[in-house]
């Protein structure tokens, strides 16, 4: 290819907060597809973009294995030069990097190297697990928010002086620019939470020349499993202080846009009360004695991880994952290779029950399901999919796009 369009190719055109702002005008959240280990790769970046999602986090990358080793770079981070069939009308993935790192350099360095391909780089502080939290990584970090800060500050410097647009404080910022980048950090809460207001005050800095674009919290703390529902109270104090500074997207329990444990303006149904006003009725009870959800008027986005997982339409308003998503899915695996085990694990948890009020809307049966699993290669599965849609009177298999 030639210079110019090279070029054009590495300068993704869309800046993330162009992406919420577009959302806000559309009377919606942002829609986001969370990091997951192993899972978050390119195509199943590209379905949930398809059916709705505005913005893809990769897997979290180690920086310092990133920056030493093309091994790890090329396994880690797979970008798309061309537009799928499935996503032509679509355009490009924004794509957000995430990193685990706890140094500055380490941080700035695999920004550098990452920024090119990528809407925006992002810093892991909410990873629980033993390993990473050992290692002063993910999680580990809430309670280091000087060095949280200098990370990210140092990481914007560096990307300044590479020559992309992050100074979001500078007159002559543009977030038209193809150059624009993102820097955002991800967390968890403290158990007080005290401790996550003074964090979040730190690594934000000047809000009006502020170190981060936006946040993402998970409102658990380090050790509270996933089968605790999220703390909403919290994220209803964090929100309504720091979501009028910098968007913010909530990250734990988005399991379908009809079961939130909140509401928003920007969600449908309207909310009967907002418990930021002096005029609100009382929060406790709704009619018939059903507890009120609380109302989010400064959130900005959504980010679901094990929902998307299991049914990449979630954004596109569907309870339980359709047909048309593992037809997209099939297709982007076709020019986005993944590994036979991975792929399967991908279709047993989007013909499986799901999240969706309906426990019965599985694509496919268990036994079916396991049926899958055991197959040794894509040939074989393809087949065994058609095969059922067919006896099933639906489509004659798995829809190949042009």
């Amino acid at each position: 290819m030639d210079s110019e369009d090279g070029d054009e190719l590495l300068h993704p055109k869309t800046h993330p907060l162009k992406l919420f702002d577009a959302a806000k005008s559309q009377q919606r959240l942002l829609y986001a597809c969370a990091p997951m280990v192993r899972y978050s790769k390119l195509a199943f970046r590209q379905t949930v973009h398809h059916f709705g999602t505005d913005l893809c986090w990769t897997p979290m990358i180690l920086a310092k294995e990133f920056n030493r080793s093309h091994f790890a770079r090329d396994s880690d981070l797979t970008m798309s030069t061309s537009t799928s069939p499935s996503t032509r009308d679509k355009g490009e993935v924004p794509t957000i990097a995430q990193f685990g790192a706890n140094s500055p350099v380490e941080l700035s360095r695999a920004a550098s190297l990452a920024t090119p391909f990528v809407n925006g780089v992002d810093l892991n502080c909410g990873c629980p697990q033993s390993w990473a939290c050992a290692e002063k990584l993910g999680a580990a970090l809430m309670e280091r928010r000087e060095l949280v800060r200098d990370m990210v500050v140092a990481t914007r410097t560096r990307l300044l002086g590479d020559g992309w647009a992050v100074n979001l404080g500078s007159p002559s910022f543009d977030v038209d620019s193809p150059k624009g980048r993102s820097v955002s950090v991800k967390i968890r809460v403290h158990k007080d939470l005290r401790k996550t207001m003074d964090f979040i005050t730190t690594v934000i800095g000047d809000e009006h020349n502020r170190n981060i674009d936006w946040l993402t919290i998970h409102p658990r703390t380090r050790n509270t499993p996933s089968s605790v529902p999220i703390n909403v109270e919290a994220l209803e104090v964090l929100t309504s202080t720091f979501g009028t500074k910098l968007p913010i997207l909530v990250s734990g329990d988005v399991f379908t846009l009809s079961t939130l444990p909140y509401t928003s303006h920007l969600l449908d149904p309207q909310p009967t009360f907002s418990t930021s006003g002096d005029s609100s009725p009382p929060a406790d009870k709704g009619t018939n004695g059903v507890p009120q959800k609380p109302h989010l008027p400064n959130l900005s986005g959504l980010m679901s991880a094990r929902a998307l997982l299991a049914n990449p339409a979630l954004f596109a308003g569907y309870d339980s994952c359709p047909w048309d998503a593992v037809d997209v899915f099939m297709n982007n695996v076709a020019r986005a290779p993944l590994p036979l085990k991975l792929g399967v694990h991908h279709l047993t948890e989007m013909c499986g029950p799901g999240f969706g009020p309906d426990r019965n809307a599985a694509l496919l049966t268990k036994k079916e399901r396991i049926r899958i699993t055991e197959m040794s290669n894509w040939i074989d599965v393809i087949d065994y999919l058609d095969e059922v849609r067919s006896q099933r009177g639906g489509k004659s298999g798995v829809v190949r796009f042009a």
